[in-house]
């Protein structure tokens, strides 16, 4: 039998038992695995079988049997089964249409996670669960032919800590190169997949694209050991930023705003990155900015909702783009 079929069929058989099941009612339920073999192979099978069980959190134990009890092994129910969450109906719409959203993307790290989790909120929702119609852009993902199936191996390897041997295709060299990496975190901005990592050929952190990963070999040996820990200080927003004004290009500054009109009320949902102020009716904003020019003309197209007050060198540059959009288009109706 296989081992995970194995497995199940022993948590079924357990939580399936009114009583402890002894080592004797085992080895006739498992003939083949428990049954066959000389009792120190069969029953170290056994234990190897039990301390996975345990590792994935299953609560196996060993009862000692008394007068009125035999001994055997018992599955602890209420430790098993967890509490209902307690949904409502509309929030269980809320997570089943998102999840549904994040499926039909095409490239989704955890999807069988997804999948199976979707189908528990199907089954223990009411019948008529509410189905709203939801577009989410992650349609957009920008797709290689291996990007779903990279995503999953990424997904599994970076939730059990284990390292990868990628062939990565970067578009500063000029063929692929091989490293291997310690995935610290996947993040997904406009259509484009990036993972997180250690690299040990560079020995720093680095940030590769999902799609220009040409193979992937996840770390197999130790399959329960981990082969590395995330820096508790790790961010992935450090590496992947939400912004065109955050990437790394040049030496960060500080760039203060006056923003007005509607602008001023969205201040916070507009820029979350900002520390935003408000007094006697005057909203600011100051965002640390490492790519100054995708910022300013993004502010010229909010223009006249938001001024830049400082520092002088953003102020002059605006000025400036300002000025050649003017010129460019003098005497246009």
């Amino acid at each position: 039998m296989d081992r995970t079929e194995r497995l199940l069929d022993l948590v079924a058989l357990l939580l399936d038992a009114q009583e402890p099941v002894s080592w004797a009612e085992l080895k006739e339920a498992f003939p083949e695995d428990y049954g066959a073999g000389t009792d120190e192979a069969t029953e170290r099978k056994f234990e190897r079988d039990k301390a996975e069980l345990l590792e994935l959190g299953i609560p196996l134990t060993y009862v000692q049997g008394d007068e009125d009890r035999k001994d055997g092994y018992l599955l602890d129910r209420d430790a098993y089964y967890l509490p209902d969450v307690g949904f409502t109906p509309e929030e269980m719409a809320v997570l089943y249409a998102a999840g549904s959203a994040a499926l039909a993307s095409g490239a989704f790290p955890g999807r069988q996670d997804l999948q199976h989790a979707l189908r528990k909120i199907a089954f223990f929702a009411d019948p008529d669960l509410p189905a709203p119609r939801v577009r989410m852009e992650l349609g957009a993902v920008r797709e290689a032919r291996h990007v779903p199936q990279h995503l999953e191996s990424l997904w599994t390897a970076a939730s059990t800590r284990k390292s990868v041997t990628l062939v990565y295709a970067s578009p500063r060299s000029p063929r692929p190169t091989q490293r291997t990496v310690d995935p610290y975190g996947l993040a997904l901005r406009r259509g484009i997949w990036s993972l997180v990592g250690f690299c040990h050929e560079r020995q720093a952190l680095r940030t590769f694209h999902v799609h220009r990963i040409r193979d992937l070999k996840m770390n197999t040996s130790k399959p329960r050991t981990a082969d590395f820990q995330v820096p508790a200080d790790f961010r992935l927003d450090d590496h992947v930023p939400h912004a065109p004004w955050q990437f790394r290009i040049e030496r960060p500054t500080e760039v203060t705003l006056r923003l007005s009109g509607g602008l001023a009320d969205r201040a916070e949902a507009h820029f979350p990155e900002a520390r935003v102020t408000r007094e006697g009716g005057r909203t600011t904003a100051t965002l640390t900015v490492t790519n100054l020019d995708p910022l300013l003309r993004h502010l010229l197209a909010l223009s006249p909702d938001v001024r830049v007050l400082g520092p002088e060198a953003a102020v002059a540059r605006i000025r400036e783009m300002a000025q050649a959009v003017r010129a460019r288009h003098k005497g246009a109706a």
